[in-house]
């Protein structure tokens, strides 16, 4: 076999090996198949020689007699010849217990036969007896043998004597040798097991086929292995360790005197928004659109890679000026934003790129991706659709921010981060009925930080739902040290609905400070509503089942539409501070500001106004019919520690000048707006 080796290809060495064995299988299977029908049509034989020596045994009349004394009888005879031909018996031969011979059925239709047998008549002529027949008798198995007749006309074709033993009271009284007629039943075990070989036969060849074929494709395989270890299996394009490697040659060639190169980190615009109407199997489709288009745009030797997600990266190499990167962005960036077709639906979908060349000072090509990270997060923050160039400033705001996370995440739960609160009056601006909880962060070296830096940064970096809980639970258990009439009222980030515990989280919050729901008011910027809607819509209702007020922040700016009034489970609107501070100045405004408030209460909704600041304001929103007011001018954000929980007396019922500011704290201007508490 060493020498086929050598001679033969290995598949074909393989191939005849499979043909061998499978040969070598197909005979032990004529071999097994012979060998179990010899085998059943020996127990089949034995079963039927013993089945008429049981019948023998009870119903021939003077059968011990004839075995005996060698006497047979009328009625033995009679009885004999009946049992001559049962069922497949077609002779039969009688022997005494010494073996020797005492009737053949051949002879049962002579009348001479009736009278003494040869058994009877002595020793003469009878020799020692038949060997097997003692074996029987002795103990011992029943012997069976078998024929198979290829001359003698007066027997079948195939058949079997045996030996078995007659008995009477439990001794044996002699041996009787049965003729069974097994060529019908032969004919049945071979059809049966040619059956079972044939199957198995084809089973060998099948599997003979599909091994010919697996060491056919086995190098196809390989190779297809070999491919996906380097390149992602969705888009075709070389996957992170392969672009890692093709980076690292590039920086050798450069260090070498050659070219230099540029990375380019691409990222997708609006991409979850597919994922999340349209379902990822659309995801999927865009993301092998993506990869083809930038096979188009690239020039031959640049390399392209799918990081992962839906961020790419590109290698262009010798380039020769920046230009030639920025023509490339410009490039990809229009081919990225064209239209996908997608199950017969148009989806759009833009790219945002971030860009770092080999020139830069990053000391390797890890160092190099991160510029071109940085470069791809300005990007993205500054409108998307677009690119950007690393820049030594860029990776220190970069730092900057990493840093400030850090420092937000060990401060939630310590006395850094604290609530303050501001209150809320009636229109007549004399009744205080509760307080918004605003949520302050005193850094130990930045001191004060405004809402606006952190809030963004903690929805960000995943904190915003650690942050949101901890201003809902100390809203609550502040909410039930103050008079029962107060409510408090704690603004909600569009991230907290996200992960679909909202809902527990309130009622958590509840629970652990026993304050009532009814007291309860949260507050949703108009942002949350345009993405999954029917998400927000259930968590709202529960909220709103739960007894908890649901209220609209900034109404009238944004995305505002008419259609969310009667979708969800508004109880208040609260006028954007825009509208306002231009009261009484700007009659269009006028208008706008008293269609809210007119639409809100047709439909049983109040409404508030931020940012009161002037006795003009209160007078004019108190004409046009506004519920609730709050503002500097009333009273600015101040801890729970200072709230004194009292109306304001320096204002009569009618609404007429003065006024009474309860605490200043300096941490919010009348611009600033509040996300989270």
């Amino acid at each position: 076999m060493s020498i086929l080796n050598r001679l033969l290809p290995k598949t074909l060495s393989s191939t005849l090996l499979f043909v061998v064995a499978a040969i070598g299988a197909a005979a032990a299977i004529v071999v097994a198949v012979q060998q179990a029908s010899e085998q059943l049509l020996r127990r089949d034989a034995e079963g039927t020689a013993l089945t008429w020596a049981h019948f023998a045994e009870s119903s021939v009349e003077g059968l011990q007699r004839l075995l005996i004394d060698g006497e047979l009888g009328e009625s033995t005879r009679r009885d004999l010849v009946r049992f001559r031909k049962v069922q497949d018996v077609f002779r039969f031969k009688l022997f005494d217990r010494e073996g020797r011979p005492v009737l053949v059925s051949d002879d049962l239709d002579g009348p001479a036969v009736v009278g003494k047998t040869q058994s009877g008549a002595g020793p003469a002529g009878i020799g020692h007896g038949d060997e097997r027949v003692k074996r029987v008798v002795l103990g011992g198995a029943n012997h069976i043998e078998l024929h198979a007749n290829g001359h003698n006309p007066a027997r079948p074709a195939r058949y079997s004597e045996a030996y078995v033993p007659l008995k009477r009271d439990g001794q044996v009284i002699g041996v009787a040798e049965v003729y069974v007629d097994q060529t019908e039943r032969q004919a049945r075990v071979r059809a049966a097991f040619g059956t079972v070989a044939a199957v198995v036969f084809a089973l060998l060849a099948a599997f003979a086929v599909w091994g010919w074929r697996r060491l056919h494709s086995d190098r196809i395989v390989r190779e297809r292995m070999r491919y996906l270890a380097r390149h992602d299996a969705l888009s075709g394009l070389l996957n992170r360790t392969s672009f890692g490697e093709a980076l690292r040659e590039a920086a050798w060639r450069r260090s070498a005197g050659g070219p230099a190169f540029a990375v380019l980190c691409l990222d997708l615009d609006h991409f979850k928004d597919i994922n999340d109407a349209h379902g990822h199997r659309a995801g999927d489709e865009v993301l092998r659109q993506v990869g083809a288009r930038l096979q188009t745009v690239v020039q031959p030797g640049d390399r392209l890679c799918r990081l992962g997600g839906d961020e790419f990266a590109i290698l262009q190499s010798g380039i020769g000026s920046v230009e030639a990167v920025s023509q490339l962005a410009s490039r990809l960036i229009a081919a990225l934003g064209a239209p996908y077709e997608v199950n017969n639906r148009t989806l759009h979908c833009g790219a945002s790129i971030g860009i770092a060349i080999s020139d830069n000072e990053a000391k390797n090509v890890e160092e190099l991706m991160h510029q071109a990270d940085l470069a791809l997060y300005r990007a993205k923050s500054s409108g998307r659709g677009v690119f950007g160039f690393y820049d030594a400033e860029l990776d220190s705001q970069r730092e900057e921010r990493n840093r400030l996370a850090c420092d937000l995440r060990q401060a939630i739960g310590t006395d850094q981060i604290t609530l303050h609160y501001q209150p809320l009056f009636k229109a007549d601006g004399r009744q205080l009925i509760g307080y918004e909880a605003l949520v302050r962060w005193t850094h130990p070296t930045r001191g004060p930080l405004p809402p606006a830096q952190f809030i963004p940064l903690a929805e960000e970096i995943g904190l915003i739902d650690a942050l949101g809980a901890w201003v809902l639970q100390e809203a609550c258990n502040a909410a039930t040290r103050w008079p029962s009439h107060l409510s408090v009222a704690v603004n909600l980030s569009a991230a907290q609905f996200k992960h679909g515990d909202l809902v527990a989280v309130v009622a958590r919050s509840l629970d652990a400070s026993g304050l009532p729901a009814k007291r309860l008011q949260l507050e949703i910027t108009e942002s949350i509503l345009i993405c999954n809607t029917e998400q927000v819509v259930r968590t709202l209702e529960s909220l709103a089942q739960m007894g908890a007020r649901i209220a609209m922040d900034d109404f009238g700016t944004g995305y505002s539409s008419l259609a969310y009034l009667w979708r969800f489970p508004f109880d208040k609107l609260k006028i954007d501070r825009a509208f306002t501070q231009h009261l009484g100045n700007d009659d269009k405004v006028d208008v706008i500001v008293r269609s809210i408030i007119s639409l809100a209460h047709s439909l049983r909704i109040d409404v508030n106004a931020e940012g009161v600041e002037t006795e003009g304001q209160i007078d004019a929103l108190c004409e046009l019919g506004c519920d609730e007011l709050q503002g500097f001018l009333l009273g600015r954000p101040q801890p729970e520690a200072d709230l004194e929980h009292r109306t304001n007396p320096s204002r009569e019922a009618r609404g007429t000048p003065g006024r009474s500011i309860l605490v200043t704290d300096g941490l919010r201007s009348s611009t600033e707006a509040d996300t989270v508490g």
